[in-house]
């Protein structure tokens, strides 16, 4: 049986919020509005899913707090960046994709040393570090592989790699197990709990998995249907996450309580 024993008390830090979202709209090309006057205050240390239906908001979010798109009214208020300088650009954030968009013709190696390298490390050190988040994600030996070379659940997993190398803050996840076989997803489930609990990051994750949001989450955001907004936050508790936990009383219980919300 495998297990991720976990204490939410272990990775949170007192210190406050990594990041609040206050009031922040999203409006496209001036009619489609994507996001109302959405507000959530963030914990360091949190794993945090955001649940809705499809086009509710959630990746635009991911995309404002990254840097990769500004809100047409609010703000974010985050934790280290300067006045001039976003998370992302200060590598305090890593982004994992719906798809792993691994570049075909580099080895996994260097695939996941590419943030790295853009920021003008040696090669010496991206290959270190390199060695180092594979071993973190059970890729250890494959460092050669090409991508063609590898499973989808593989090709994820040097995804989240390169997400890691920069050791970021902050986690954002757009649903990157959703085209994955239910094992292999399940596999990455226990692997990405270590890896939580052992960098303390902060994590948010995208998923229309309610089962998946409550295995992996300390909080559940619920959005509700476009324009998103947060309509409620659920509290999970600090359970231990192994096979068994999917058969409690206490997991269908919140899976329940989620499944309603979404549905008013």
């Amino acid at each position: 049986m495998k297990t991720a024993t976990l204490e939410t008390s272990k990775v949170k830090n007192e210190s406050g919020s990594l990041l609040r979202i206050n009031n922040v709209s999203k409006i496209y090309d001036g009619s489609i509005t994507a996001l109302s006057d959405v507000n959530l205050d963030i914990p360091e240390g949190e794993f945090m899913s955001f649940v809705g239906p499809s086009g509710c908001g959630k990746s635009t979010i991911f995309k404002i707090i990254a840097g990769l798109s500004d809100p047409t009214s609010g703000s974010i208020e985050m934790v280290s960046p300067t006045k001039t300088e976003t998370m992302m650009d200060r590598n305090e954030v890593g982004f994992v994709f719906q798809h792993a968009t691994l570049l075909p013709w580099k080895s996994v190696l260097d695939n996941v040393g590419l943030p790295l390298e853009l920021k003008g490390v040696s090669k010496k050190e991206r290959q270190e570090k390199g060695m180092e988040v594979l071993e973190m994600v059970g890729l250890k030996g494959y460092e050669k592989a090409l991508p063609r070379q590898l499973s989808g659940g593989m090709q994820m997993r040097v995804s989240i790699a390169r997400s890691l190398i920069a050791k970021p803050k902050l986690l954002l996840m757009d649903e990157p197990f959703g085209a994955l076989d239910e094992m292999t997803r399940q596999n990455l489930h226990y692997e990405l709990l270590k890896i939580w609990e052992k960098t303390g990051m902060t994590v948010l994750f995208i998923t229309h998995n309610v089962f998946e949001s409550v295995f992996l989450s300390t909080k559940i955001a619920v959005m509700s249907a476009r324009p998103g907004r947060i309509t409620n936050v659920f509290e999970v508790p600090p359970y231990d996450r192994d096979d068994s936990f999917r058969s409690t009383p206490e997991f269908s219980q919140l899976v329940g309580e989620i499944s309603k919300g979404l549905q008013h």
